[in-house]
């Protein structure tokens, strides 16, 4: 497994920090309904569009699965289980679009869908409509499901002589 751009720099972000960034998408996208319905990309997008779905209160959720994330690479893509029809009047929601990969399948199936993430990625960023926070493409984002709380040393010892 390889991915483009080596991730230098590391952006944790907590629940609290992702409650608010997904609560300013729905503030976001309030004029941009209505919904017939959500599709949240999992796993990383189950949350953020939980948040969304209850903002704007959408009560049909739907969910495409794709796998190809471990904890830190981005493998082969795999369609677990997709959405019918072509996403006319539906949103997606995801955590974070990064290479645009897995934003691309998701377009392939849903292609007339409204596609917003929390966070953005240069690469990817072209893929969707509406984000909330854009980062480098060397920067991995910690999510607060991958994480857990522990000492690090100061971001000076990492920097390289």
């Amino acid at each position: 497994m390889s991915q483009t751009t080596p991730h230098q720099k590391t952006f944790p972000v907590s629940w609290e920090e992702l409650h608010r960034h997904s609560k300013a998408l729905a503030w976001r996208l309030m004029d941009s309904g209505p919904w017939q319905g959500l599709v949240a990309v999992t796993r990383g997008g189950l949350v953020p569009a939980a948040i969304v779905a209850r903002e704007l209160e959408i009560r049909l959720i739907d969910t495409i699965c794709i796998a190809s994330y471990d904890d830190r690479a981005q493998g082969a893509l795999t369609v677990l289980k997709d959405v019918p029809g072509d996403g006319q009047g539906w949103l997606i929601v995801d955590d974070l679009v990064d290479t645009g990969k897995t934003a691309q399948v998701v377009r392939d199936v849903l292609p007339k869908a409204h596609f917003a993430t929390v966070y953005a990625k240069p690469a990817g960023r072209p893929l969707v409509e509406t984000f909330i926070t854009e980062v480098s493409q060397d920067t991995w984002i910690l999510f607060p499901w991958d994480t857990e709380p522990q000492s690090v040393p100061p971001i000076i010892r990492s920097r390289a002589d």
